[in-house]
C-alpha cells in the first residue's frame, strides 16, 4: 500500500455512479493510507454508501470576468483546432450569441479576438486571466483552507471540464498539490471545448483517446498519460448488480415470448428529433408495419421526462423506464450535475442492456453500453439541413461518431424505411455486426471491463 492520501473530486452525479457505485472506492483504499471525498454534491448523497469521510465543497458560482476568461479559453481552443475538424467547428457555431445582454455582446467581441489569438500562448494566457480572478474568491478561500488542512498528496478529479471546478485546481497548484483527472467521455476531446483546467496527469479510456489527448493538449507530456479504460461500464462485470431475466420482465410487465427492444433517450440539447423516432416505432407497431415486440424506452437521466408526456398518453403500448436519479440540490449553475442515481437505477440499466434484445438511440454512449452485452444497435439520424427537421445527421461528420460509422458496427437509419428495415434485420439475426461491434468496443474502451477500477488506483498511485 501506497503511504500517501488521496482526495477524489466528485463532480456530478455520473462521477457518483461512476466512481463511488463501482469498486474504485476500495480499490483506492488498498492502494492509499487515507482517501477522502471532496464532494461537489451535497454530503447526503453518499449516506449508506461508504464510510469513507465526505467534505461537501461549497458551491462556485461564476461572475462576470471569470466567465469571459474561461469563454476566451474555451473558444480560443476551438479556434485553434476547427480546421479539418467538424466537431469542433460544429461546436464553436453553437457558441455563437445573439442576444443583447452583457454576454452576448461579450461572446460577440471574444468570437472576433480568437479569430485571431488563438494559439496555446495565448491560450494559457486566458487561463491565468481566469485564475486571477479566483483569487480573492471567497469560495476558492475556503478550498485553499481545505486542501491545506487535509494536505493530500494528490487531488483526483473524475470529470475534466466542469468549470466549477477550475478553483479547486487553481487552489491545490497554488498550494503544489498533484493534480489528475478523467476524460469523462468518448466525445469530449475530439468535439467538445477546453478542459476547466490544466492537470498535472490524465487517466483515458483507450489509445485513441490517448492520441487525441496528446494531439489536442500539446504540451502534455505521453508520460503524464494512462490508458485505464472506463468505470462507467464497470457495474456490468460486478455481481452485485446482476439480476434476473424473469425479475427484468416481472419489473416493466413484458410478455415474455416476445423480443424487447428498448430505444434510449438523449436530453433535449442534442437529441431533438427522440419524440419523432419513438413514435415512428410505435405507430409501425400499431398499424403491423414490423413484427410485434416489448417496447421499452429508457428516457435521460439528465432531464425529467415531461417532454414525452403526450407519447406516454397517446401509447399505452410504450414502456416507459425514467432513470432513478434524484435531484440532490435545486439552483445549481449546471442542474444536470446535480442529479444522482440510486444502487436500484444501475441494476435496472444492467437489466436492459442483458436482457434487450435490440437497442436503439440517437448516436449516444449507449450504443457502447449495449455492444458491452453484445446487443446489436441502432442510430437513427433523420434530420438533414433541408427537411426541417432538427439537423442531428450532422454528427455523423463528428470525428468519435465517424469511427463508429467507418466499422459498420451499428446501422445507421437516415429515414423511416430504413428504420423500420434495421429493426427487422436485426429481430431476424441479431448477430449480424457481432465481430464489428468487438471491435469498436476494443478501440474505444481499450481495456477489458474487469479490474478497471484497480487499473485507476494503481496509476494514481503511482503519480501520487
Amino acid at each position: 500500500m501506497n503511504s500517501k492520501k488521496l482526495a477524489i473530486v466528485i463532480t456530478d452525479g455520473v462521477g457518483f455512479r461512476n466512481f463511488v457505485l463501482s469498486d474504485f472506492l476500495a480499490e483506492a483504499k488498498s492502494h492509499f493510507s487515507e482517501v477522502v471525498i471532496l464532494s461537489c454534491l451535497p454530503a447526503s448523497v453518499y449516506s449508506g454508501i461508504t464510510n469513507c469521510r465526505i467534505i461537501e465543497l461549497e458551491v462556485f458560482e461564476e461572475r462576470f470576468f471569470t466567465w469571459f476568461f474561461r469563454k476566451a479559453k474555451e473558444l480560443a481552443h476551438l479556434q485553434n483546432h476547427k480546421q479539418g475538424n467538424f466537431g469542433i467547428s460544429d461546436n464553436l457555431n453553437t457558441n455563437k450569441s445573439k442576444h443583447n445582454t452583457s454576454r452576448g455582446y461579450a461572446t460577440r467581441f471574444l468570437f472576433g479576438l480568437t479569430s485571431i489569438f488563438h494559439s496555446e500562448k495565448w491560450i494559457s494566457l486566458f487561463t491565468k486571466l481566469q485564475q486571477s480572478t479566483f483569487k480573492n474568491n471567497q469560495v476558492t478561500k475556503g478550498y485553499m483552507e481545505i486542501l491545506d488542512r487535509e494536505s493530500p498528496d494528490q487531488l483526483f478529479f473524475t470529470h475534466q471540464r466542469p468549470p466549477y471546478i477550475a478553483p479547486l485546481v487553481y487552489a491545490a497548484q497554488t498550494l503544489k498539490i498533484k493534480t489528475s483527472t478523467f476524460i469523462f467521455s468518448w466525445d469530449n476531446l475530439a468535439s467538445k471545448g477546453r478542459m476547466a483546467a490544466d492537470f498535472d496527469s490524465y487517466l483515458v479510456w483507450s489509445d485513441l483517446m490517448q492520441n487525441d489527448l496528446l494531439r489536442f493538449y500539446n504540451k502534455v507530456a505521453p508520460g503524464a498519460v494512462e490508458v485505464v479504460g472506463t468505470p462507467q461500464f464497470e457495474p456490468y462485470v460486478l455481481p452485485r448488480y446482476a439480476t434476473s431475466r424473469e425479475h427484468f420482465q416481472h419489473q416493466f410487465n413484458l410478455n415474455p415470448e416476445l423480443p424487447t427492444v428498448c430505444f434510449s433517450c438523449g436530453d433535449i440539447s442534442t437529441s431533438k428529433n427522440d419524440e419523432l423516432y419513438i413514435e415512428t416505432i410505435a405507430e409501425a407497431l400499431k398499424n403491423k408495419e414490423i413484427p410485434e415486440f416489448n417496447f421499452l424506452v429508457r428516457t435521460s437521466p439528465a432531464e425529467d421526462s415531461i417532454r414525452f408526456k403526450q407519447l406516454s398518453e397517446k401509447y399505452s403500448s410504450i414502456i416507459w423506464n425514467s432513470p432513478d436519479w434524484h435531484l440532490s440540490r435545486l439552483g445549481h449553475q449546471e442542474n444536470w450535475s446535480q442529479r444522482v442515481p440510486s444502487v436500484d437505477d444501475v441494476k435496472t440499466l444492467r437489466a436492459i442492456l442483458e436482457y434487450s434484445d435490440i437497442s436503439i438511440n440517437m448516436l449516444s454512449t449507449m450504443s457502447l453500453d449495449f455492444m458491452a452485452f453484445g446487443k446489436p444497435v441502432i442510430n437513427p439520424v433523420f434530420g438533414t439541413e433541408r427537411n426541417g427537421l432538427y439537423n442531428d445527421g450532422r454528427f455523423l461528420k463528428y470525428e468519435h461518431i465517424a469511427y463508429v460509422v467507418k466499422s459498420k458496427a451499428t446501422k445507421i437509419a437516415r429515414n423511416k424505411e430504413e428504420l423500420l428495415q434495421a429493426i427487422q434485420a436485426y429481430l431476424k439475426n441479431p448477430e449480424a455486426q457481432s465481430e464489428e461491434r468487438k471491435q469498436l468496443l476494443a478501440q474505444q474502451i481499450g481495456k477489458p471491463l474487469e479490474g478497471t477500477s484497480e487499473r485507476i488506483a494503481k496509476a494514481l498511485s503511482k503519480w501520487a
